[in-house]
């Protein structure tokens, strides 16, 4: 892992080397293990009140949107759109999460009245004071498809399942937190979004 990173110069004698091998293990070993051991400590949900935030994990994200799902809006009168089965992904380099989701449309205008497809959605974050959650803003619908419709059929159904998912997500609850766990009255500074998990910092 480390040849070619290191030159040893040879003065006299190798006799040395197997001792200076031992200590450079040693030294990489000190600089190494507390690293890993970093790394590999899992994150921890709750509150710690030594950095001011608060830290859900994405499991704990996914559990609460699991519980929440399936959910449904409809286009007037036109169709019905729900979104099934969420999966949570964060994008910490971007400060957005994304929401996949399987997607059904109903409507009588179909043939078959019911089709299915797939939608991921990006979106920020924002903090709600008076609901004491973390809520989706501006969601967009990156991605979306109607299984088995082409051309401008599934153009249109497209159109309307995005207008719809969007307005369906938009200020929807990521994580609502319960008054005891917000006992000490702290305001919330901002959200920052990890690979893993949310980040809410509270002055």
């Amino acid at each position: 892992m480390f040849h070619g990173l290191f030159s040893v110069r040879r003065c006299g004698s190798d006799a040395f080397l197997p001792g200076r091998r031992a200590l450079l293990r040693a030294a990489l070993g000190a600089i190494l293990v507390p690293t890993l051991c970093v790394q590999a400590r899992p994150v921890r949900a709750g509150l710690n009140l030594l950095l001011n935030e608060f830290t859900a994990t994405r499991d704990e994200l996914q559990a609460e949107l699991a519980r929440r799902f399936p959910i449904a809006r409809r286009y007037g009168d036109l169709a019905s759109v729900s979104l099934h089965d969420p999966q949570l992904l964060l994008d910490g380099s971007a400060n957005r999460a994304t929401l996949a989701s399987r997607l059904v449309i109903v409507s009588p205008l179909l043939r078959p009245s019911s089709m299915g497809g797939q939608v991921a959605v990006s979106s920020g974050l924002r903090w709600d004071a008076a609901g004491l959650a973390v809520r989706l803003q501006d969601p967009r619908a990156e991605q979306l498809r109607i299984d088995g419709v082409t051309g401008s059929d599934a153009q249109n159904l497209e159109r309307i399942s995005a207008a719809v998912v969007q307005e369906a997500l938009q200020g929807y609850p990521l994580r609502t937190f319960r008054p005891e766990e917000l006992r000490f009255g702290l305001r919330v500074q901002g959200i920052t979004i990890g690979v893993n998990e949310i980040k809410v910092q509270f002055e």
